[in-house]
Parts: C-alpha cells; structure tokens; sequence
C-alpha cells in the first residue's frame, strides 16, 4: 500500500522519553528552549541555510514596499516590477518577505552562496562573534530592507535540498550507515509554545531522517536538534538563527566544507 510523505513520517519516527535530552542539557549546559547548541565534538562545522536568487533581480526596492506597492495596486500588479508575477515572490500580499516554505522557490530562482553575496556585498559571511542569522548582510538592509529578488534563509529550519544532503552526508560518516539509531528533538516555540515541560522528542533510524520533513504532527521541517543513540555526532538548528550547527569527528566536518552542495563555514567564535 503507497504511504503518504506524512503518514510514513508518523509510522517511522514515533515519540520518544524526553529525558533522552538529559545529556544534551548537560552537554550544552541550557534548557534547549530555541535548540540545545553543541561545543565541537571534537570539531563543528555550521551549515549556512540555503539563499536564492531570481534570474532577474535583485530589485531597488525592499519586500516591505514591493508588498505596500501589490497592495495599493489597481491591477494583477505585473506592472510594478516588469516581468515579475508577484506569485513568486509572495504566497500572499501580505506575506512580508521572501517564499521560505522549505521548498525550491520555482524555475526562475537559483541558489546564491552566501559567499556569493558577501563579495558582492562587502559583507561578511558571518561577522566575528555573531551568527548567521537575520541581522546576516546589513548592507543590503542600510538600503531600506532585503531587497526584493533574493529570499532570506530559512530561520530555524532547514529546507529541503539541504536536509536531504545533509542525512546523505550523515549516513555516510556514521559506522552503521542508515541504521544509526537517531533521536530528534523539537522546541516547544514550534508546539505553539504550549508546554515547556515536556520535551518533545523522536526516535527512528537515519535512513528514514529525509521523512521528517513531512512530519505531520510538527510544526517545523526540520527538529531542533538530531543526534545519533551513540552520540558521535549532534547537530542544532537554533530557533533564532539561519545555519545548523553540526558537531562531531573531523572527517564528518571536513565533507561538509568539501560538499559541492552543501554551504558549510566554521566559525572559531562558536566552536
């Protein structure tokens, strides 16, 4: 019988003890309210989420006027930037920002490297002592806003390409392959930030950690944090910021900085 993207998440990653996230308090010596964030273990690399950019923009003006111009708008609002259907841009009108709903944004996006934008910028792509986050890029913000054209990262989730090699990467560096037993774990600020007791965790095994993505019961893609049982690697995707941390042995680290899809960076401050 064909299982459905969701109903395939259920059946494979079922609810686990929340105190399987003892040693990650422990670890990370924090109540894992936006995602329990790992030192280097023994090394860490920190998987920048993915940026697009339409094929003919950016644009001089910011979402936030792109979107009071759509709305003040007698027409379709094609007129407002020639040869750009406000459909792939925004969900809705009063969407106010770029699409991040995990998906590639269409056929007219492609992906831009962060390291792309920063020689472009003049920004860096991480400025010492901070992390990739919103305030990422503030020169493009100094213009009035993120101009429209580029699709800000993801925040707090990864999308999907990028998870997708990311458990490849994984399974690769992990002895068992996709039969390394994983535990994931999801903030309560995704659970409607209801119950801040009872920590919401996952079990399944890496080989089925693409489905997670389709999880119905979750309010965000990707969890918080997944880890392997035997805890040679972690990685944390932090409610607030744009970039997933992961830490574990070096080869692991060192093929996601060599990895031709994935955009990995380290960041000496937040080793």
């Amino acid at each position: 019988m064909f299982e459905t993207p969701a109903a395939l998440a259920t059946a494979r990653w079922p609810l686990a003890a929340s105190g399987e996230t003892d040693w990650l308090r422990e670890l990370a010596d924090d109540d894992g309210l936006t995602g329990f964030m790992p030192p280097a273990m023994p090394d860490a690399a920190w998987v920048l989420h993915s940026l697009y950019e339409h094929e003919l923009g950016p644009f001089d003006m910011s979402y936030a006027e792109y979107r009071r111009a759509l709305l003040n708008s007698k027409s379709d609002g094609r007129e407002i930037i020639p040869g750009l259907d406000p459909a792939e841009v925004f969900e809705d009108p009063s969407d106010t920002f770029a699409p991040s709903r995990g998906e590639h944004p269409g056929p007219r996006w492609r992906r831009l490297h962060w390291a792309e934008l920063a020689r472009r910028t003049g920004d860096p792509v991480a400025a010492e002592g901070c992390l990739p986050c919103h305030t990422s890029f503030p020169s493009l913000r100094d213009q009035g806003g993120w101009p429209v054209g580029i699709t800000g990262a993801p925040e707090g989730s990864m999308d999907r390409p990028d998870w997708d090699r990311l458990v490849e990467i994984l399974t690769e560096h992990s002895p068992q392959g996709p039969d390394t037993r994983c535990l994931a774990y999801y903030t309560p600020l995704g659970q409607g930030a209801e119950d801040f007791d009872t920590l919401h965790v996952r079990a399944g095994w890496l080989g089925d950690a693409k489905a997670l993505y389709d999880h119905p019961d979750e309010g965000w893609w990707t969890p918080s944090n997944l880890w392997a049982h035997d805890r040679s690697w972690v990685l944390c995707t932090d409610y607030d910021l744009w970039a997933t941390k992961v830490a574990g042995p070096a080869p692991l680290v060192e093929a996601l900085l060599d990895d031709p899809q994935i955009e990995a960076v380290r960041l000496p401050w937040a080793h």
